[in-house]
């Protein structure tokens, strides 16, 4: 009786749209704007180790800065339900070296003025493509990578305890979708002037290639022998993450090298091969791995 009632009453208010079922409003949210908005903020900030005695935030010392700051009680699971709803998500932190300059990283991503200097010098009409230069070391001591899984269980991988290993010298033009890379047993000199040799055979003959690396030895050595058509700009130190060619790495081990028992040195070649030689065959994904809007839009 009470169920038809409802009805006839919903059906005078609002006609027959008011006899569509709907979503309960279930219990009123205990945060208000306000406090959700200081929520964010605290969580954007992150924790005082020396003060709040953690190095990250987790629900529970949320929930009780949230019983300290506006006298509200809140379990975890809605203090995590809370935070989903505000865009917060779990995620891994980017390495960042301790001595890092910002303001370095900052001016450096102003490359347009480098490279006009650099044009400056060459023919009229000269096209500039710009590549990016790391290498990788791929080993018998390998990596293991995340996997589908059900949920309470440990996947199982191999791994490797010898120690045997080869050098991935990878250089890549994502405007382009091209790249050059080489195999090697040592990262010297020796292997970075057969590197770029094999670099100044992709670039296409009329243009000019800007290499941006890092700061290691063997790409600052006074052994280089660099190519007429390139010209080698170093990265600020400790800046890895300027470097596309460090993403690029990452999507091979996870796709191809990682979780793997190499049986022999022949063996890491082989399959260092064949993984350089699958990237290259996908120039989508050169693109989509390594265009920078500041390095790319100068």
């Amino acid at each position: 009786m009470q169920i038809v009632r409802d009805w006839v009453i919903r059906f005078n208010a609002e006609g027959p749209e008011g006899l569509i079922d709907r979503k309960a409003p279930g219990s009123k949210r205990k945060l208000s704007d306000g406090q959700r908005a200081a929520l964010a903020a605290k969580v954007e900030a992150g924790p005082l180790p020396a003060v709040d005695g953690v190095v990250r935030w987790r629900c529970s010392d949320l929930a009780q800065w949230i019983w300290e700051e506006f006298s509200l009680s809140l379990d975890e699971s809605t203090v995590g339900r809370e935070l989903r709803r505000l865009g917060f998500a779990k995620l891994s932190a980017r390495p960042r070296h301790y001595a890092q300059d910002p303001e370095a990283l900052e001016a450096f991503k102003k490359i347009a003025q480098t490279l006009s200097e650099i044009r400056a010098g060459l023919p009229a009409g000269t096209e500039i493509e710009i590549w990016w230069q790391d290498e990788a070391r791929i080993g018998q001591k390998n990596k293991i990578t995340r996997r589908w899984a059900r949920r309470g269980t440990r996947p199982r991988a191999p791994h490797d305890q010898r120690t045997k290993w080869a050098c991935i010298f990878g250089a890549i033009c994502p405007a382009k979708g091209k790249g050059a890379g080489l195999v090697m047993p040592y990262c010297d000199s020796h292997a970075m002037n057969q590197h770029l040799k094999e670099i100044a055979t992709q670039v296409d003959p009329s243009a000019h290639a800007v290499l941006l690396l890092d700061q290691a030895g063997w790409h600052l050595s006074g052994e280089l022998q660099v190519p007429d058509g390139i010209t080698l700009v170093p990265l600020p130190a400790r800046a890895p993450e300027l470097n596309p060619v460090e993403n690029l790495w990452q999507f091979l081990r996870d796709n191809y090298l990682s979780n793997r028992v190499f049986k022999s040195y022949d063996d890491i070649l082989d399959r260092c091969c064949a993984a350089w030689t699958k990237i290259i065959d996908q120039p989508w994904h050169i693109m989509s791995i390594g265009l920078r809007d500041w390095a790319h839009r100068s």
